[in-house]
């Protein structure tokens, strides 16, 4: 028996919410049509994961059902001075409570700010690039419905020639029973380069709910982007999350930093395409699973340019019950010559109930390319444990130090610094 398919908006609604914001027709048209596509379109179906019981339309109503724009410690202990962090954007339930860019990056002509003011004064910008090449709404029912009930989120523009120096640092709050639609769109011109950081999380009491998050990374020639998450949804959200990049210039480089922390289901999906020549990717995600959340992690990088190279790392822990799928996925199309294409996944379970699945995949349509995996899933080993404990430690401080042991490979290798000090406590949380 398959979840009830039962939409919080119509498309008066709909309508009438585009219009309070005063969006450009192009939007608003978008949003109809993509409801409508919803009605029909199938959900995605993720390798080894049956999604068909997951409520992905689980809250009340998507417009801004916060009380107050409050934030609570945990929140504020995320987010830095000015000083600190001169370029932020902090978001609750969709609503900007916070806006901040450095007047030099708006000298040259730097464009962050929210989603909602980017389709007012920038629009003609972010039509050329919303949902055009990297994810389309009509691809299945949750980017259909990603595209018509879109409610936060930012736009970044970096113009050609600029090199950001310090990072663009985004928070994104959900509260209560709020649907969360967030859309993340970068645009990085001919020869530029930035970093960005984004941090997910739950405030006040937990609710069911659902979160839809699609960010968009789109790279010229010679442009370099660095792409820094960490999600940590409580166990009441059911999360569909979906990153792609669009490396269509020639030796443009995206780099994806990911820390897949969320406590409920989650499917998420990671996604490169390298169309230019000499273009790269590289992609390291982190994360753990606890209590009997289902989880699917997909990677694909997409090889079309010559002399393209898309490196993949991916380690998980799996505690408790839980499940998770990793997969990782090197595409070689035909003409992509010299192309290389890597990839490891590991998975360590620390219980009888936790499952993890491995699954590496290439796939090849050009002869002169090279190309490699490796994958392993097993239990902690017990002579790890056994020298450990036998100097003292404990079990638990045992177990500690072997998952810090295990993800140390990808967390040292996180080419964002605060990317990494804010995963290694979230893992500390997540493994106590």
């Amino acid at each position: 028996m398959t979840a009830e398919t039962k939409f919080p908006v119509d498309q008066d609604i709909l309508t009438s919410f585009s219009k309070d914001r005063n969006e450009p027709q192009w939007l608003t048209d978008l949003r109809l049509s993509s409801l409508e596509k919803a009605e029909t379109l199938e959900l995605p179906k993720p390798d080894k994961t049956n999604i068909k019981n997951w409520n992905f339309t689980n809250f009340e109503t998507f417009q801004n059902t916060a009380e107050t724009a409050e934030l609570s410690d945990s929140a504020k202990a995320l987010i830095g001075s000015e000083e600190d962090a001169p370029n932020l954007i902090v978001q609750k339930n969709g609503e900007t409570s916070i806006s901040r860019i450095s007047e030099e990056l708006k000298q040259k002509g730097v464009i962050y700010t929210d989603i909602q003011t980017a389709v007012k004064e920038h629009s003609d910008l972010v039509q050329k690039y919303f949902m055009q090449d990297a994810v389309s709404a009509d691809e299945h029912r949750l980017t259909a419905l990603h595209a018509a009930l879109l409610n936060g989120g930012v736009f970044v523009y970096v113009p050609k020639n600029v090199e950001v120096e310090l990072p663009l640092q985004a928070l994104y709050v959900q509260e209560g029973n709020f649907g969360l639609f967030n859309h993340v769109l970068i645009a990085a011109d001919v020869n530029s380069s930035v970093t960005y950081i984004e941090n997910y999380m739950n405030d006040g009491d937990a609710y069911a709910s659902a979160a839809n998050i699609v960010a968009e990374v789109y790279a010229a020639d010679g442009a370099t982007v660095n792409f820094g998450a960490v999600d940590t949804f409580s166990s009441e959200v059911i999360t569909y999350v979906n990153r792609r990049a669009q490396v269509s210039g020639r030796d443009a480089k995206v780099y994806w930093a990911l820390g897949q922390m969320n406590d409920g289901d989650t499917i998420s999906e990671n996604t490169t395409y390298l169309v230019g020549e000499g273009s790269y990717a590289d992609t390291k995600t982190v994360a753990i699973g606890r209590g009997t959340q289902k989880q699917n992690f997909t990677t694909n990088v997409i090889h079309f340019g010559k002399n393209s190279d898309g490196q993949i790392l991916k380690h998980g822990v799996m505690k408790d019950a839980a499940t998770s799928i990793f997969n990782g996925v090197s595409k070689i199309e035909h003409g992509a010559t010299k192309a290389n294409g890597e990839q490891t996944e590991r998975v360590l379970m620390l219980s009888e109930k936790a499952r993890g699945d491995a699954n590496p995949i290439l796939l090849i349509d050009e002869d002169d390319v090279t190309a490699g995996h490796a994958a392993s899933v097993g239990k902690i080993d017990p002579i790890q444990m056994f020298y450990l404990m036998s100097r003292g430690i404990s079990r638990r401080e045992a177990e500690r130090l072997i998952i810090h042991g295990f993800l140390a490979p990808v967390v040292n290798e996180l080419p964002i610094e605060s990317v990494k000090e804010r995963l290694i406590e979230v893992i500390e949380r997540k493994v106590y």
